[in-house]
């Protein structure tokens, strides 16, 4: 019990305690030990040109919107399933997912004031629904390629590469990809693992983790491993069926939750 526990630590380093490119390998890496670096990408072109605040969705268009990318649809929105059986992908202009994000944005920034909804009586100001507004909720741009060492050919993004910056403590690492995830509203995903190690790195908004060491993998129930999606959790962590999954009441001791905002990185290392 006392081993798990001890294996669920996650390090957290402040800017200015950001480790070097062999402490990374010998003190991090080596122990298969999750770490957050916060604030370490905000020097990232992409911190200060993308942020939806600050213009970043005009820029974005303005760079890759005659791009073709494919987004998740699924039915289960605003949980994205790993499953391939519960999403499907579409090919879908970038331009128009874009379009989703801007109407999304103008919706939320009314709310702040409400009373703007309220003049003269007529059906034109009424809060209507827009033709794409349904889709808009069901798509979740997921794992883009904007770099890929092994299939360049997938590269739907890769204009937006020279907006991304190699950390320095991974100087010394050889990326073999880089994705974008990105989407108009609060999202979640299914728990899974990787077979490689992973550097999470939030550009804007913020995201909630959760961590379970490869240990709790048993708690986790994964999917078979002939299926599509055997990296990936068949418990919903909101609401366990602990009569069909008992192992799963135990899982929520063993796992660390952390919350990354703008700026910040994590490293998920290989199977946690």
């Amino acid at each position: 019990m006392k081993e798990m526990e001890e294996s669920c630590e996650i390090r957290i380093f402040d800017f200015d305690q950001i480790p070097s490119a062999s402490e990374f390998a010998s003190q991090i890496e080596s122990k298969n030990i999750p770490a957050v670096f916060k604030g370490s990408i905000k020097d990232w072109k992409a911190f200060s040109k993308w942020n939806p605040s600050e213009g970043g969705l005009d820029y974005l268009q303005e760079r890759v919107g005659s791009s073709v990318v494919e987004v998740m649809l699924s039915r289960t929105a605003p949980v994205f399933y790993g499953d391939i059986r519960r999403h499907e992908r579409v090919p879908l202009p970038f331009s128009t997912f874009i379009g989703y994000c801007k109407e999304h944005k103008k919706k939320m920034d009314s709310c702040v004031e409400p009373e703007r909804h309220l003049q003269v009586g007529s059906e034109t100001e009424e809060p209507c629904l827009l033709p794409g507004d349904v889709a808009s909720q069901q798509i979740y741009l997921a794992q883009v390629p904007v770099m890929n060492n092994e299939n360049e050919e997938r590269v739907q993004l890769e204009s937006l590469k020279e907006d991304i910056q190699k950390p320095a403590f991974l100087e010394t690492k050889i990326i073999a990809s880089i994705n974008l995830w990105m989407n108009n509203a609060q999202a979640k995903s299914s728990t899974h693992y990787d077979p490689h190690h992973n550097l999470l790195c939030i550009v804007a908004g913020c995201k909630q983790v959760a961590l379970w060491p490869p240990s709790a993998c048993p708690m986790l129930y994964p999917m078979p491993i002939y299926g599509e999606a055997s990296n990936h959790s068949s418990i919903t962590l909101e609401s366990p069926d602990f009569s069909m999954y008992p192992r799963a009441e135990c899982s929520r001791e063993y796992s660390q939750k952390v919350i990354l905002h703008a700026g910040d990185a994590l490293f998920i290392p290989e199977g946690w």
